[in-house]
This record gives structure tokens, sequence and C-alpha cells, in this order.
């Protein structure tokens, strides 16, 4: 018998699964899963896992880190995946992951299954969906937002919360893109983060609530000269 038929560990995924997200998307999402249920790690009620892209790539050793990369980004963006640095080192940037089990049962009610004329083993990946503009086939791109404004302010703000989905919920209505999230995340980070008294008005709430198109569509601003109607502030700090 061949060696390279079934003597080594066998991963599984079920083809509906791998029609709605994509073949390589659910081969992920199944193998996080797996790790996800023999995990300890309890956190704010979510049971994470943690792993380099390194080490990832150990256990799907048929793929390029790139592809790797893409896949967990897709997922991050259709929200099935959640990740969060819960490192005790801020300097340590490995990912925690978990599944957002509540996202996927939403998918498996309002995604149903389109008519299959091929056969079941016949499954083709399919690329991940553009979600710079909100649709209702699409899902919010909030994760991928978050995760770049965590990385430009060096934050860990998580994209489960309610307040900060309504928000950029709010704003894809209005017509604003994923790059226009983008751009308002550089030209505020520019301004204020190595400010004091600024730096903690990077935040979901405040970059994206009712000022984000002032923001988007700003000019050169003298930080000195701020004042603090340029900022929405529906807060309590009371020092702004």
């Amino acid at each position: 018998m061949s060696s390279l038929l079934l003597n080594e560990s066998i991963m599984i995924v079920l083809p509906s699964l791998a029609r709605k997200i994509g073949l390589n998307e659910a081969l992920i999402l199944q193998q996080i899963h797996y790790w996800v249920q023999k995990s300890s790690h309890v956190i704010e009620g979510k049971t994470w896992i943690y792993n380099t892209y390194q080490q990832w790539q150990q256990q799907f050793s048929f793929w390029s880190l790139s592809t790797i990369k893409r896949t967990i980004r897709s997922l991050e963006d259709q929200g099935l995946l959640l990740s969060g640095n819960w490192n005790q080192s801020k300097m340590d940037k490995t990912k925690w992951y978990t599944i957002d089990y509540e996202q996927l049962e939403t998918l498996e009610l309002t995604s149903p299954e389109p008519k299959i004329h091929k056969a079941e083993t016949e499954i083709e990946p399919t690329e991940p969906e553009n979600t710079s503009v909100m649709t209702p086939q699409k899902t919010l791109p909030v994760t991928e937002i978050i995760n770049y404004l965590n990385d430009k302010t060096n934050a860990a703000y998580k994209p489960s919360s309610q307040k900060t989905k309504v928000n950029i919920q709010t704003r894809l209505r209005e017509g604003f893109t994923l790059e226009d999230f983008k751009k308002v995340i550089d030209l505020k980070s520019t301004e204020w983060l190595h400010d004091s008294r600024l730096s903690k008005y990077l935040r979901p709430e405040t970059l994206f609530g009712p000022k984000f198109e002032p923001y988007l569509n700003q000019k050169s601003i003298n930080t000195n000269t701020l004042r603090a109607e340029d900022f929405d502030l529906n807060d309590k700090d009371g020092d702004v």
C-alpha cells in the first residue's frame, strides 16, 4: 500500500462548510475548533488557543506561509475567527484565537447552500469576499478594522464589542469603505499617538463616531490648538 494513503493524521472537513466559507478556511477553522475543545485558556468567558503563523504552518505543511496568513485573515474578515493578544508581554505578538460560534450559527441559518451540480468531492476553494462595503450578504469587516487599529496604536481592543460593531456598521451604511477606516486610523494615529493628552482618544468610539467624516476629510491640524469640539467625546472622562 502507498505510504501516501491514510498512514498519518487525517484532516476532516464538511463539504457544506467548505462551500460556504471556502475550502482553505474550512480546514483551518475545523483545526482551530479541535484545539479549542482541548484548551484550558478561558478568558472573558471564551476559550482561546495561541499559535504563531510558523507554528500553524507545521500543522498545514502543504501550504505556504502567505496562504496561511491570507486564510486566517479571511476567517477574521468573515467574523468567524476572533483574534487577540493575551500575552503577558505586549511585545509578544503571538496571536490568540477563538471561534465566534454565534456567527457560525448565523451563517448556517442565513446562508442556504446553493444547488450543487458537481460531485460532492469536487470542492473548489472560494475567494474571500471583498468586505470593504457592507451588503446584506457580506460580513462586517470589524475584525480587520480593529486589528489594524491595534497594530497602529499597540492597543488590544476587542472586535466583539457590541458598541464597536454598531459604530462601524453605521459608518458603512453611510457609504464609507474599509480603506476610509484605515485612513482615519492612520491620520489620527499620526496626530495623537505620541501626545499624552490625546492618545487616549485613539479608540473605536471616538474614531468611528459621528466625527468620522470630518476626521477623514481633515486638513493638517496643529495638535497644540485642538479643542474639545474637535472630538466626539460622549464619555465620562470629563477632562476634555
